[in-house]
């Protein structure tokens, strides 16, 4: 079974804000076994509009990606992110 990820890019509004975000986040993420591969490190658009912030996580499957996405735990922290932050996630199976 392959591999999935999701692709975040982010522009904090609010960097206080968001920080609870990341703390609600967590146990969604240790609860199906996210690994962060990349975390808002320096990052650089060469095409097209970039955001502030970039994440690259990996779970073990596309099914382990979509339930952590929907988990009852993930969808609070997701209420909290949309206050203070804008951007997009995408899930992506691994080739």
């Amino acid at each position: 079974m392959p591999k999935a990820y999701w692709i975040a890019r982010v522009d904090v509004r609010d960097p206080e804000g968001y920080k609870g975000y990341v703390a609600a986040a967590k146990p969604a993420f240790e609860r199906f076994g996210a690994r962060f591969l990349a975390r808002g490190g320096k990052a650089e658009a060469v095409e097209g509009q970039g955001r502030g912030r970039n994440v690259i996580i990996e779970f073990a499957s596309f099914e382990d990606a979509h339930a952590c996405y929907n988990s009852p735990e993930y969808q609070h922290a997701k209420s909290i992110r949309q206050q203070f932050a804008d951007g997009e996630i995408v899930i992506v199976e691994a080739a």
